[in-house]
């Protein structure tokens, strides 16, 4: 079942992405290499969807009170501040 065409225009990056995938023969043609990319892009996309909709679920099922907004925000702080000052020894 062939569908409307449809006019795409890559930049140089995309173009040279599709030649190279065109050359290394896994492909016959543009069609074939868009269509598995789309597939992907599905696959990758349910995938995180999936992952996405666990943690929700596990945060709705998760019994312990919120923390404060600012306790959080200062663990964070704290945290980035670690790794900048052991970054900056290691630098």
């Amino acid at each position: 079942m062939a569908g409307k065409a449809i006019n795409v225009e890559l930049g140089s990056k995309q173009q040279a992405i599709l030649r190279q995938q065109l050359d290394s023969g896994r492909y016959e043609n543009a069609s074939e290499v868009m269509n598995d990319a789309l597939r992907l892009m599905s696959e990758r996309d349910a995938v995180f969807d999936e992952w996405l909709r666990q943690e929700v679920l596990a945060s709705v099922a998760d019994k312990r009170p919120p923390s404060p907004i600012d306790e959080v925000f200062k663990r964070v702080r704290t945290r980035i501040a670690r790794k900048v000052k052991a970054a900056k020894r290691v630098a």
